[in-house]
């Protein structure tokens, strides 16, 4: 049987000079920016914008020795349908040493040609406490603003880079959250200046002055790498421990603020706005709040596989009249945007079987997730006038989802940080459902409105006499 191609890069790499240092080299990264700018470098142009790839964990070490064997090379296979693509993307050249203190990491920040820092670490990696600010009490924020010179995270690490630039004249780096976060780039700008305050309040007010923080949208599916990912590449001819693959669409929306400069990434089809709240609030409503919707009923029926999920027509029942009912309608217009035709496109990327996300990914931190990807519909409909009792069944099934089991009996392993307290609140909001709502940190005020109250308890109920399946019927028949 003919291997199949595998698209190399066009371009010679060895012209390539660094302009951006990225933060944690996760598969989403090298699905996302890292393929955006192979496609840019492809075209003749930014080559003076590779990538020096970074890390602050000790975890981080095993990826840079596995892209170092490769020349910092990542395979990147894109899952259509119709068939499999490989390409070896080569926008990254170095991946710096993981150290103590990260000295390589702030020598190589604080050099004139990085215009831009850029990040992944994670959504639960900004040290934020639940009213959004920075959490001071954390033991890496306090151990960093003790240590300003020798820090641990990549915070720490950037205002120490920023701080050697401003003292040897070198104008300062853009900053570019990367992560799946409502105003990106606001709350990377709130972490590193209060991180600052905490130590030096001159360079505090310096960085809030002087640096630019763009908020960003980022959107690919990327599943985890495992022995599956790894037998792909195989088919390719390609030996490699830690390959990518991921869905064929993404989507990338971007503010225009990098007074350093930037690489002309709208010719790889970046969308540069002053409106990336608008589509990042399509995204977050639509996008992530469907699949928390489909997410726990999946869980409780013992599904595997997302798409799985969408094979179930109760499941995708209640995902449509979820979303025509009670989220499009709350959505603000998206410039050149039609909200349906976008719904359509998310419904069609849930239900591509090439991808294997699993259900179980999808369930993972709702402590987080629900905070930001359900709760501020609830709380629209309600200023709209309307009790959103779809929206408030999806939260009951994931209180009842923390209980530990799923419909038949069997064990739901922990898949959130907070997932004892989780588990221990849930089973007593079994007989009293307002210890559920009472998490301020994921419910805010939620909890003192009598009407959301009550249907929240009536669907808790039904979820736990009935069951998820028989539960969505009775929603989707009303």
């Amino acid at each position: 049987m003919t291997t199949p191609a595998v698209s190399l890069p066009s371009y010679d790499r060895s012209t390539l000079t660094p302009g951006i240092v990225h933060i944690g080299l996760g598969n989403f990264h090298r699905a996302h920016q890292a393929v955006y700018l192979d496609e840019l470098f492809a075209r003749g142009e930014g080559h003076d914008w590779a990538i020096i790839g970074a890390g602050v964990r000790p975890t981080d070490a095993r990826m840079r020795e596995a892209l170092k064997a490769q020349d910092y090379l990542s395979t990147v296979i894109e899952l259509d349908p119709s068939g499999k693509r490989a390409r070896r993307v080569g926008a990254m050249i170095d991946f710096l040493p993981i150290e103590t203190g990260n000295a390589a990491l702030i020598a190589a920040m604080a050099q004139p040609e990085i215009r831009i820092v850029s990040l992944t670490v994670t959504e639960g990696g900004y040290f934020m406490d639940p009213a959004g600010q920075l959490d001071t009490t954390n033991a890496e924020i306090a151990a960093d603003a003790a240590n300003p010179t020798t820090p641990e995270t990549a915070f720490g690490a950037i205002l120490a880079a920023l701080k050697a630039r401003r003292e040897n004249g070198i104008p300062p780096f853009t900053i570019m959250s990367c992560d799946n976060l409502p105003g990106n780039g606001d709350v990377t700008r709130q972490v590193v200046v209060g991180l600052a305050r905490l130590f030096d309040a001159e360079l505090a007010e310096w960085v809030a002055a002087n640096v630019a923080f763009p908020n960003g949208m980022v959107d690919r599916i990327t599943p985890a790498t495992g022995e599956r990912e790894r037998a792909m590449a195989a088919e390719f001819g390609l030996d490699d421990p830690v390959p990518v693959t991921c869905e064929p669409f993404r989507q990338w929306v971007l503010e225009d603020r990098f007074p350093a400069g930037r690489p002309a990434l709208e010719k790889a089809g970046v969308i540069f706005t002053e409106h990336v709240h608008a589509y990042e609030t399509m995204k977050i409503r639509i996008l992530n709040g469907g699949h928390a919707i489909i997410a726990y009923p999946g869980g409780l029926m013992d599904i595997e596989f997302v798409h799985e999920a969408m094979e179930e027509p109760l499941i995708t029942a209640f995902l449509d009249k979820l979303e025509r009912e009670e989220i499009i309608p709350i959505v603000p217009p998206v410039p050149d945007t039609d909200l349906g035709g976008y719904y359509a496109i998310i419904r069609e990327r849930f239900s591509n079987p090439e991808v294997a996300d699993t259900v179980r990914r999808l369930c993972l931190d709702g402590s987080n997730r629900q905070p930001k990807f359900i709760v501020p519909s609830i709380l629209d409909n309600r200023a709209a006038g309307r009790l959103p009792k779809g929206l408030i069944l999806a939260s009951a099934l994931w209180c009842r989802y923390c209980a530990g089991t799923t419909d038949s009996g069997a064990a739901v392993a922990p898949n959130d940080p907070s997932w004892d307290e989780l588990t221990a609140r849930a089973i007593e909001a079994k007989t009293d459902p307002t210890a559920w709502l009472a998490m301020r940190e994921v419910y805010g005020d939620v909890a003192a409105d009598d009407e959301v109250v009550e249907a929240f308890a009536a669907a808790l109920e039904a979820v736990w006499e009935k069951g998820a399946r028989a539960v969505l019927a009775e929603y989707v028949r009303s």
